[in-house]
């Protein structure tokens, strides 16, 4: 609990005393002469009323001062004063009294809810250790550090930025990060995150990015802008007190008017005989219209409602989810399709050579060699796993030719210019579009990657890319969550993809797919999500690359898979998953699902006692006490409700 909280409850706790005592005081007659008037007890309770709730009289003011004078300030404000005028002075002061009870009990929930949120500021380091060319050892802000610094991470030491392990291996924490409870190891060659705790050893890290640009720095980012984007409740919520508040004001002053003026008017032109105003006083009417004001007080909808949200947002972020925005929560509770690339995402995305297929004629040496030479220089995972095949399993270490040109044409392959030879290296539509006669023939699973030389064909390689092994879980339990149904995208072959999609258990596959086209399957199942111009529910996408970035932008959520490798997935995506943990994403639409459902609780039930309490109030049926439960009670009982989203589930 902060120091400001542990006052704000110190403060409550003296006025709740100090109220108790004058009633007991009142009450038990222990003061005689005080109970000859009622007058007399005046003073006294308004030392208790005051204490608790000069800043709300004091907000009153200020709100009439700036013009903007109708919020729960104001509200309580005149029911109290009202409320002292009429006489019930205990009534007046255990409204306002109360009223900060609820207050507090907020104020204490929302910190609950943003701890979770705040332990990402913990992973902010404070210092980097600069390894200097003559040796020495420089403490610097982590902001000074550049790229290609040599740092030394000491054991318990935070990583300042993202960077390449160059020496030491060590364990490291990520749970900050990830919501990963057990430490990764991490080898020369790997490459580390900022924020990450290092668990033991000495390391030394080669900076590759500056710190406003690396990871630590854009999860604090996203985590700063996620309060700016409501939802559609909460924006509802904020319209409806807004309008809610005056409506009600003039409601209570017509409670308080119109039936004293209906009355006298009776009396006067003969309608009712004159007992009847002996029996209905205006101060009976005034004392309704301030139980009116403090039962329409809209605390526990303002309060509660986006207190489910934050709490969601919360909770996702424990577990290594970060939302955006309390919107993309309410909407990823609403999802009907699920959009998912391939390669990285439902796969491992580490692809191996499978097996060499060469014409005949032409040897497995050549045919790799071919490959290799137009791939080297490559970050494409295909190219890569080519590389690894020659370095690791024909050639050692034998250094590559460099291709004179080379053009990279998007979803069909490479084709480069080797020693006055055209070569070219990629799929069928790559060998169709150069009229080059290709073999035919799949294996499950398996990319197939063609190689041409002028007019010449070569032959093709077999690349693997295995399942993950949590995928068909993952799928399951997203429709178990709700989701209708599962459609991949991806630009691998048909046989590949349907392979997979078999195994996997997804509704639709489209293969062979060019990023715009992706963009396009996306817009066509947007467009049947519609109906009569309306859209009940949504499409999600996910994806992990940077060719991902235009369907995660035009998609209704974008999740970006394993946030950490493409910064323009972070900052297309809607939802960023810290790891590669697929069963994280049914998990953040559960969390999605039950945030929207406490909400809804919480708006049925206050609205429900309010309006009762209201028509009971108004009738004179309903005195003060009912009408503080009616507000503070009402609301303390829906942030408890909220709270329940802190809970692990």
């Amino acid at each position: 609990m902060s120091e400001k909280l542990k006052k704000e409850r110190n403060r409550v706790a003296v006025s709740v005393a100090f109220f108790l005592l004058l009633i007991l005081v009142e009450k038990v007659k222990l003061i005689p002469i005080f109970n000859e008037h009622p007058l007399f007890f005046l003073p006294l309770y308004l030392i208790p009323y005051f204490i608790s709730g000069y800043d709300v009289v004091r907000e009153c003011f200020l709100g009439i001062k700036n013009r903007r004078p109708f919020d729960e300030a104001l509200l309580m404000t005149v029911a109290t004063v009202g409320a002292f005028f009429a006489g019930e002075f205990a009534e007046a002061v255990a409204v306002m009294v109360f009223y900060q009870v609820g207050e507090l009990f907020q104020s204490y929930a929302v910190g609950r809810s943003r701890a979770s949120i705040k332990e990402l500021m913990d992973i902010v380091p404070e210092y980097a250790n600069v390894e200097r060319e003559d040796g020495s050892i420089e403490t610097v802000d982590p902001d000074e550090v550049k790229i290609g610094d040599i740092l030394l991470i000491k054991a318990g030491e935070k990583v300042p930025v993202d960077g390449i392990v160059r020496s030491g291996e060590s364990m490291v924490n990520t749970a900050a990060l990830t919501g990963e409870s057990v430490p990764r190891s991490v080898f020369p060659g790997d490459t580390i995150i900022s924020g990450c705790i290092n668990g033991e050893g000495l390391l030394r890290v080669e900076a590759t990015k500056c710190f406003e640009d690396s990871t630590v720095s854009k999860i604090l980012e996203l985590v700063e802008e996620a309060s700016e984007k409501k939802s559609k409740t909460e924006n509802f919520i904020t319209r409806f007190a807004r309008i809610y508040t005056p409506i009600v004001v003039f409601a209570a002053l017509a409670l308080a008017i119109i039936p004293n003026l209906g009355l006298l008017f009776g009396v006067v032109i003969g309608v009712f005989p004159p007992v009847v105003w002996k029996m209905h006083p205006p101060i009976t009417w005034l004392y309704r219209a301030c139980t009116f004001l403090v039962v329409s007080c809209p605390c526990a909808l303002v309060i509660s409602v986006p207190l489910s949200f934050f709490g969601g947002i919360g909770a996702a972020s424990r577990e290594g989810i970060l939302v955006k925005g309390s919107n993309y929560l309410e909407l990823v509770s609403k999802l009907s399709i699920l959009v998912t690339d391939k390669t990285g995402t439902l796969t491992k995305g580490n692809f191996v050579v499978k097996s060499l297929c060469p014409e005949e004629g032409i040897s497995e040496d050549v045919l790799l060699n071919t490959a290799a030479i137009v791939e080297n220089g490559s970050t494409h995972p295909i190219a890569q796993s080519i590389l690894q095949a020659y370095k690791e399993r024909w050639f050692g270490d034998q250094e590559l030719l460099t291709p004179e040109e080379i053009v990279n044409r998007s979803g069909k392959g490479l084709i480069a210019r080797v020693q006055s030879s055209r070569v070219l290296v990629g799929n069928e539509k790559l060998m169709e579009e150069f009229g080059i006669a290709y073999q035919t023939g799949e294996q499950n699973c398996a990319t197939v990657c063609h190689v041409a030389v002028d007019s010449s064909y070569l032959g093709k390689i077999y690349i693997a890319d295995e399942i993950k092994e949590n995928s068909h879980e993952a799928i399951m339990k997203m429709k178990e969550e709700g989701v209708k149904e599962i459609v991949m995208l991806t630009g691998d072959s048909r046989p590949v993809a349907e392979e997979v999609g078999e195994i996997l258990g997804v509704d639709r596959v489209y293969s062979e797919l060019l990023p715009a086209n992706k963009v396009e399957k996306v817009e066509e199942l947007l467009r049947g999500l519609k109906k009569d111009g309306k859209q009940s529910s949504y499409l999600a996408f996910v994806g992990d690359g940077i060719n991902d970035a235009p369907v995660l932008s035009r998609s209704d959520v974008g999740i970006a898979m394993g946030g950490m490798g493409s910064d323009a997935a972070i900052e297309a995506a809607d939802i960023v998953i810290m790891d590669d943990d697929l069963l994280k994403i049914p998990r953040v639409i559960s969390i999605g699902r039950r945030t929207v459902r406490i909400a809804t609780q919480n708006i049925a039930f206050a609205l429900g006692v309010k309006i009762l309490v209201l028509l009971l109030s108004a009738f004179g049926f309903a005195n003060m006490w009912a009408a503080v439960f009616a507000d503070v009670g009402v609301t303390v009982i829906c942030i408890v409700n909220a709270m329940r989203l802190l809970k692990r589930s």
